[in-house]
Parts: structure tokens; C-alpha cells; sequence
């Protein structure tokens, strides 16, 4: 089998990337995009930099060419990169699962992570399918744990309550699913896979558990891609995690 390649983009606080590579252990090769020159990173053996003027398109194009097998964000801003990924792969949008783990050391993916995603019943019934699908090989409980705003008691109470009580209800039965209304606590315990009424609250989760409660992240792969793409945030301290979970979906 030949050596597989990942590719991770290298923006803003590039050497942090470069010292993720180094501490991931990974057999594969790697290929850091960056924009800020060879002579701002240490030079290494294990590491191929790709110096360009648009590193985000570079480091996508790369994947859609197949001249890389996966792909990372790492430090790479986020609109132009995801909108450069949609447009290689002829996508109007993007799915992603957030691939968690508390500090306790139970792992779940969390769906929808963007802020522009999982809005509507059909998209997150499609999220939970796709990402029940990633847990399950990821040796994770396939039962999924759908969220709302509040109990069921709390109908009534608010307009948008109601209508989260109502569409979470809706996807669990869609899914095959459980409506844990807003008891993710309980959810964790028992699902591989959460999914959460929208995805501003999606993302304030993830950014919740990983940057105020001692979590850790270990990034958030795409699922409505031919190739492996795993998006990150640029204010995450550590690319490692990213780095191995793109060699395990590579496996």
C-alpha cells in the first residue's frame, strides 16, 4: 500500500501547526499550505511546505486533484477555504460532525457545527444519518440523541421553544433517534452521535466543552464529500488530534 498524504493549511500562528505535525506521530506524509514562507517554519524531514499565495484554494484543489488523500484547515481562514472547498466539489453546502470528547473521555460527534448549517428538519435528519454512519466505524454508540430548547413541560412557554420541542420530535422519529430535549448531559452518557437544534447552539456547544470545559476536539470531518476534508478552528491551541482522525478515516 503506498504512503498515504495529508495536507493542513498554515495561516495565522503557522508554527503552531508545524509543532502539530511533528507531535501527531502519523505514518503519513504531510504537506503544510502556507502563505508566510519557508523561512518563518523550521525545516523538517517530515514535512513537505507548499508555499503559495492562496494557500486555502491550493490546499483544496489538491485534495479534488487527488494529488493529496486528505485534507485539514489547521489555521486557514474559514470563508474563503470552505467556500474554495464547496466550489471544487460542486456543492451548495457543507455537513459536518464535530468529532468530541469530554474531559471524562466519552466521544461523540456533534452535528451541526456551523453556524450556516442544520436549519431545517431534512438537513439535520441528513446529518444524523451521515454522521450515525462515522460513529458506528469509529466504534462509537450508533444511537443518536436529538436536542431541543427546553422539556417537553417547558411547551407553551415561548413560540421558538415550541418549535424546537416540535421539530426535534419530528427528527427523532425520522432518524430512529431519541429526543433528549435539552438534557445533553443525559445524551452524552448513552448516544455516539448528538445533534443539536440549530447550529449556532451546535457551535456554542463546541466551543463550550472545548475551550471553557477542559474538552477536547479532534475536529470535524465533511460528509457530503468524495474526499476526506476535516474542518478545524483557528483557535484551537493543538492540530494533532485533527491530524491522526484524518489518518484514521484514510484507514
Amino acid at each position: 500500500m503506498s504512503l498515504k498524504t495529508i495536507g493542513i493549511g498554515a495561516g495565522e500562528e503557522s508554527r503552531k501547526v508545524f509543532a502539530s505535525v511533528l507531535e501527531s506521530g502519523v505514518s503519513c506524509r504531510i504537506n503544510v499550505y502556507t502563505g508566510h514562507g519557508k523561512n518563518n517554519l523550521p525545516s523538517s524531514p517530515e514535512i513537505t511546505i507548499e508555499e503559495c499565495s492562496d494557500p486555502g484554494s491550493a490546499l483544496v484543489n489538491d485534495l479534488a486533484s487527488g494529488r493529496i488523500d486528505a485534507a485539514i484547515r489547521g489555521t486557514l481562514p474559514a470563508n474563503h477555504t470552505l467556500s474554495s472547498l464547496k466550489k471544487a466539489f460542486g456543492v451548495d453546502h457543507l455537513e459536518r460532525a464535530a468529532l468530541l470528547e469530554t474531559p471524562g473521555g466519552r466521544r461523540f460527534f456533534l452535528a451541526p457545527v456551523g453556524v450556516d448549517e442544520g436549519w431545517t428538519v431534512g438537513e439535520k435528519v441528513a446529518l444524523a444519518g451521515k454522521a450515525r454512519i462515522l460513529a458506528e466505524k469509529f466504534g462509537l454508540p450508533a444511537k443518536t440523541g436529538i436536542l431541543s430548547g427546553g422539556r417537553l413541560g417547558d411547551a407553551g412557554r415561548h413560540p421558538e421553544v415550541d418549535r424546537s420541542l416540535a421539530e426535534a420530535e419530528l427528527v427523532a422519529r425520522l432518524t430512529g433517534g431519541v429526543h433528549y430535549e435539552i438534557l445533553i448531559e443525559d445524551a452524552v452518557r448513552d448516544c455516539g452521535v448528538i445533534i443539536a437544534p440549530d447550529g449556532i447552539s451546535g457551535n456554542f456547544i463546541f466551543r463550550t466543552l472545548t475551550f471553557l470545559g477542559s474538552g477536547h476536539g479532534h475536529g470535524a470531518p465533511v460528509l457530503n464529500l468524495s474526499k476526506i476534508f476535516i474542518d478545524t478552528s483557528r483557535a484551537t491551541s493543538n492540530y494533532a488530534n485533527a491530524i491522526r482522525l484524518a489518518e484514521c478515516l484514510l484507514k
